[in-house]
């Protein structure tokens, strides 16, 4: 590890998204999930599941205060599910980076005034869990394995820094230092003490990110305890479950306690195994920790993790989790389209873990999958029109399956107003919300540009003040246009990075071929710059089919379609019912066509293929025979847009 390397991500306020494509997103995050969420959490929308989340924080607040009325029946009891109050953190963290670019005073107002009740709700020692604070409070930390008590703090405390990011508000900051003070007391190395740690982890990478606003060595610590303690001997949730009397849910299973990742050392891990969501969590948190402290061990574990998931475990949409018994990781190679449980929050913490991992080692391997996992298996999670959602994102879709197969149980074919669980919907506007500290990061000399999209940042290099400039269509074409306005003449080192998709491309400086090195995946141009000097990255987008490791026996004689970043899939809409007998055939002759008035506009891709004719005779079996295809020409759309136009088949997936 070389800290002189390390790069830092910019902040939501140090940049301005103009895109087409992603300031669509950005809008509707900020006009119609948040107020649309806000309404779900106060259990306000007609139809959806209940989420308690808001009453429960209400109840607890009258419950610590008695002179405090909300109108919650002191005998009300909690509602939903134990770890109901990190939905309403990550709805604060989604509002505050809304916050960061386009200032709104009502939603500051209603922030204050949630925070207000969340505060209220705060026991004098700092603790504050609405589950235990409504149901006993002589419980709390007794099942540190699932009832998610580490879980909400990291929640809250990723919503507390954001908000004081954005706002310099430090009310619920304060609380959280106070509860994380709380923690403290309670859990750690030290003798009387509890030796546990999270059992669904974000405390981990929550705790470093408090570290960087406070500075106070006791976060980064703790933060490194979680992490060093996980797995060690004598396993802390084993003596936990036995002492209190708790549920050993995976006692029968296969993964026991490495759904938690918890069954050995971290140090030890370099599978990924257990709960996806709580694996890419505890791995980002990792990272970070790596980062902070120097530890090539940690790294090197790190790297062996991001390696294993994305070059044996990740589907081709930058989804992760194959199975639903666990919401879990199965197996290398083990990647079925349509029983896939794909988690959308399992796709935004891969994107959270190779972030950080661009931060220690800008390499373009990890802003690849940012960049899959943000145009597929994020944004496919969330409907257009900002007000449905799906938990569940397969690569191929049958209706009936899904009603009728209780393996696909699980798989919706249309998104869902809300979730008991509702993890996803406010996960996904968190991150949307975030994205403009995705697409940039700098060290002192070098400034790395990891994602296209339309947008202008300001830098503090150690050469002067920058500011990026970049205009593009991008991703329907891959035409870049970047300009720099500098303080005087600015020498520093700009990469920017050649996605794994693209096989050629040109750079030009000012009208003429800029000299570059290719380095890592990134282009690299170390010169001074002028104040006016305009980069041109022409980046060639074709039509790719690719084909997936034969290791992976779903995919054994199919093809899928890319074209830039993009996944492509067939929809019944399109193309008829039974997807399942297309054929590619020969592809050739690609026609992209963008249409203006197509699901908000996008590029469809199209050509001739095959359908398999139906047999006359209706036999179930029969002997090969010729003649058994018909010309079809299949259209494909980008896969975030499929289910925008009522329930239908799905496929990523052709047969050759």
């Amino acid at each position: 590890m070389n800290p002189s390397s390390y790069s830092e991500f910019m902040k939501p306020r140090d940049i301005r998204i103009n895109d087409r494509f992603w300031g669509a997103f950005m809008e509707r995050v900020r006009t119609k999930v948040i107020p649309y969420q806000w309404k779900a959490l106060n259990d306000s929308v007609p139809g959806a599941e209940p989420s308690y989340c808001i009453r429960n924080f209400k109840l607890a607040a009258e419950l610590t205060h008695p002179e405090l009325d909300y109108g919650i029946p002191r005998d009300t009891g909690f509602g939903g599910l134990v770890f109901q109050d990190s939905d309403l953190a990550k709805w604060i963290e989604a509002a505050a980076y809304s916050l960061a670019w386009h200032p709104d005073r009502e939603l500051e107002k209603t922030l204050d005034e949630t925070i207000d009740i969340i505060c209220s709700a705060q026991q004098d020692d700092g603790y504050l869990n609405t589950y235990y604070i409504i149901n006993g409070l002589e419980k709390r930390f007794t099942n540190l394995k699932d009832n998610h008590e580490l879980y909400c703090m990291g929640h809250y405390i990723e919503a507390a820094a954001a908000y004081y990011d954005a706002a310099g508000k430090r009310k619920l900051l304060d609380a959280m230092i106070r509860y994380v003070d709380c923690v403290d007391k309670h859990i750690g190395a030290e003798e009387g003490k509890l030796h546990g740690y999270p059992g669904h982890e974000i405390a981990e990478m929550a705790l470093i990110r408090l570290y960087a606003v406070t500075k106070d060595e006791k976060h980064l610590r703790l933060a490194k305890y979680f992490i060093d303690q996980r797995g060690q001997s004598p396993l802390y949730f084993e003596e936990e479950t036995r002492r209190n009397g708790n549920t050993f849910y995976w006692e029968d299973s296969y993964v026991q306690y490495q759904y938690y990742q918890a069954g050995k050392p971290v140090r030890e891990q370099h599978t990924a195994e257990g709960h996806a969501v709580r694996a890419v969590y505890l791995y980002s948190g990792m990272a970070d920790t790596a980062r902070l402290t120097g530890d090539e061990e940690l790294f090197a574990v790190c790297k062996a993790l991001f390696a294993n998931i994305t070059q044996k475990q990740m589907y081709l949409t930058g989804a992760i989790g194959q199975s639903a018994y666990g919401e879990a990781f199965s197996y290398d190679y083990d990647l079925p389209n349509d029983t896939a449980y794909a988690e959308t929050c399992a796709a935004i913490g891969l994107a959270f873990f190779a972030r950080r991992m661009a931060s220690i080692e800008p390499r373009a391997e990890y802003a690849d999958v940012i960049e899959r996992a943000l145009f597929n298996g994020i944004t496919g999670g969330m409907a257009l029109d900002g007000e449905s959602f799906f938990y569940v994102n397969p690569l191929e879709a049958l209706p009936q399956a899904s009603l009728k197969d209780r393996r696909m149980r699980h798989v919706k074919i249309q998104r869902q107003k809300w979730f008991g669980c509702a993890c996803c919907p406010p996960n996904i506007a968190r991150i949307i919300a975030f994205l403009g500290s995705y697409v940039h990061s700098a060290n002192a000399d070098t400034v790395y540009t990891h994602l296209y999209l339309g947008s202008e940042a300001a830098f503090h290099l150690a050469g002067g003040d920058l500011n990026i400039k970049m205009e593009t269509r991008y991703p329907w074409d891959g035409e870049v246009d970047i300009s720099f306005t500098a303080e005087g003449n600015a020498p520093f080192t700009y990469g920017l990075r050649i996605p794994s998709w693209c096989k050629s491309f040109s750079l030009k400086l000012n009208g003429a071929a800029a000299p570059y090195a290719l380095r890592d995946g990134y282009a690299l141009l170390n010169q001074e710059w002028r104040n006016g000097d305009r980069l041109s990255l022409s980046l060639d987008m074709p039509v790719n089919l690719v084909e997936t490791n034969p290791c992976v026996r779903d995919n054994q004689g199919k093809l899928a379609l890319i074209r830039g970043p993009l996944v492509y899939c067939l929809e019944e809409k399109d193309n008829g019912k039974e997807l399942f007998k297309l054929h590619a055939g020969t592809p050739a002759n690609f026609t992209v066509n963008y249409e203006q008035d197509l699901l908000e506009g996008l590029c469809t891709v199209s050509f001739s293929g095959k359908r398999e004719k139906d047999w006359e005779d209706g036999a179930l079996y029969r002997n090969r025979a010729e003649g058994r295809y018909e010309d079809q020409e299949l259209i494909f759309i980008p896969y975030y847009a499929w289910a925008n136009r009522g329930a239908g088949e799905m496929t990523v997936w052709i047969n050759k």
